[in-house]
């Protein structure tokens, strides 16, 4: 630089004359140029003589080029750079790069968003650059990338130095359904609803809020993922050891219901000692009841212990043991015999279920309800809310079953025919039924009834028509069959007809007399009606 005219540069670059060059064009943006006469700089050539016979020099294309070309070696190594904000500009920032200007989009400030980038301005930072367009003239560049690596370094380093069983002191950043994330200083930890206290939390928020300051044990550490699993109920002592003897089988305990589900209760014995009462523990006569309609959340309940399993920490409670089993109370004041009354509740395709004493319901089977009809048949005269007795059979308290009887309220007729009813004997019958199968009878004074099949209606084929029969007459047969256990009683009047007429041949004529069969039963017949005069 051979001189300085008011804000021009001279400057002699060994051509026949010199240049000049504005002032400036030497500065930095914000910053005046520091040049004195004979200083040596660098400087673009445009043209070796202007319209004015001076040489075209301009400072700023030549660090331009010079700022291009070490950005561009920058650019392929991924290196940083160093620059400036000093401007705003539509949806960013410039960007000073030692001579080249670059965009730095609002997104790419910080990692959050930034309200106030002025703390930022004209500050020498490190900077990333994103794209480069040496025709167009554009660069762009990111603070955001930097923090990044440098913060993904940093983590890196914490990660590496962490061990599992170290405790840390950090602040909760965020907090989810599942957990919150605690910052250990440049890393976050998951702390999980399951490892923030021994009882039960249904939520982080019961317990955590953002900001505060916790002290946590690192349980887990996966340097790969770097991923670190934090924990705050493994600084207290675990509650669940020596919990058989502290809460041995069949004792009872006061606990507090934390939770009502579908299949149960939780019941809190102490601070994070949870058992579960089932369902089907709850109460010894609501089967089909949801939980919530026997016990609330909150309240106290006395339980007897079922079940302790400590390896799955899992305890086994009983609601109902805690009160008087209606079964057994209803065993011992009604025994097997008892008459005892009540409302039928429900009415099955097997039976009918019968209201009783101490909110227990006991079952009439279809074959406890007629000695000589159907159970079907019998059903029919029954409806649900009728009032009816029964006869106690037997009582399950295990099984929490009650088999009562109705046709049992009366004698059974079966036992009623005495042993005039036997095989061989004859008896007598009122026809009740006529099909073409055959006829329904009934027998005794009892009216047991009977079916004589249509084959057992008479000795000769053509005589073995129902229809012969009407109902209310009365025809005599003989028992075939009699089952006194099973029920079962079988007549023929083919049986009797074949007896008589062995009897009738035995009495009144031989197979070599000469007598024919007509004439022995005439006889016979002459007989039985002289005898019945």
């Amino acid at each position: 630089m051979v001189g300085i005219e008011n804000d021009l540069a001279i400057i002699d670059v060994g051509l026949k004359t010199e240049g000049r060059v504005p002032l400036k064009e030497f500065g930095a943006p914000g910053k005046p140029a520091a040049l004195s006469v004979g200083d040596t700089v660098e400087v673009y050539l445009e043209r070796i003589e202007n319209s004015m016979g001076e040489a075209m020099l301009s400072r700023e294309k030549a660090k331009r080029e010079e700022s291009w070309i070490r950005l561009e070696v920058a650019f392929d190594k991924q290196e940083r750079v160093d620059g400036q904000i000093f401007g705003r500009v539509k949806g960013g920032f410039t960007v000073d790069l030692d001579g080249a200007v670059a965009f730095l989009p609002g997104s790419q400030v910080d990692i959050r968003p930034v309200r106030d980038v002025t703390p930022l301005m004209n500050i020498p930072q490190p900077f990333q650059i994103l794209k480069m367009d040496k025709r167009r003239g554009n660069i762009v560049v990111s603070r955001r990338a930097v923090l990044e690596e440098t913060r993904a370094e940093q983590r890196q380093e914490l990660v590496e130095n962490l061990k599992e069983g170290q405790v840390l002191e950090g602040i909760v950043k965020n907090i989810t359904d599942y957990g919150a994330f605690v910052d250990l200083g440049g890393v976050d930890g998951l702390l999980h609803v399951t490892d923030i206290a021994w009882r039960r939390v249904n939520h982080p928020t019961e317990v955590l809020s953002i900001g505060q300051t916790v002290k946590v044990q690192v349980i887990k550490v996966n340097h790969e993922t770097q991923r670190i699993s934090l924990g705050m109920k493994q600084l207290e002592a675990d509650p669940w050891e020596g919990v058989e003897a502290k809460y041995p089988l069949n004792a009872r305990f006061t606990g507090r219901v934390t939770n009502i589900t579908d299949y149960g209760a939780f019941v809190e014995l102490e601070p994070g000692v949870e058992g579960l009462v089932h369902v089907s523990e709850m109460s010894w006569t609501k089967k089909n009841v949801h939980p919530g309609k026997i016990v609330s959340t909150s309240q106290e309940v006395e339980v007897m212990v079922l079940e302790v399993d400590p390896v799955k920490r899992r305890i086994s409670l009983g609601l109902k043991h805690c009160m008087d089993n209606p079964w057994t109370t209803f065993a011992e004041r009604f025994p097997p015999g008892t008459i005892v009354e009540g409302e039928i509740k429900n009415i099955t395709e097997f039976g009918l279920f019968i209201g009783l004493d101490a909110d227990v319901d006991g079952m009439v089977h279809m074959s406890d309800l007629d000695w000589n009809r159907s159970g079907e048949e019998a059903m029919t005269d029954y409806q649900k809310g009728q009032v009816v007795k029964a006869q106690v059979l037997d009582v399950d308290t295990e099984k929490e079953r009650i088999s009562l009887g109705i046709k049992q309220l009366g004698g059974d007729p079966m036992e009623s025919l005495g042993d005039n009813i036997r095989k061989g004997a004859v008896v007598t019958c009122t026809v009740t039924g006529v099909n073409e199968n055959g006829i329904e009878v009934t027998v005794g004074e009892e009216n047991m009834p009977a079916f004589i099949r249509r084959a057992e209606l008479a000795r000769d084929r053509a005589d073995q028509r129902p229809e012969r029969f009407a109902v209310g007459d009365k025809v005599d047969a003989r028992v075939t069959q009699f089952d006194r256990t099973a029920r079962k009683i079988q007549l023929s009047i083919k049986a009797l007809e074949i007896a008589e007429e062995k009897e009738a041949v035995a009495q009144y004529g031989s197979s070599d007399s000469g007598a024919s069969l007509g004439d022995i039963l005439g006889a016979a017949l002459n007989k039985a009606s002289t005898d019945d005069k």
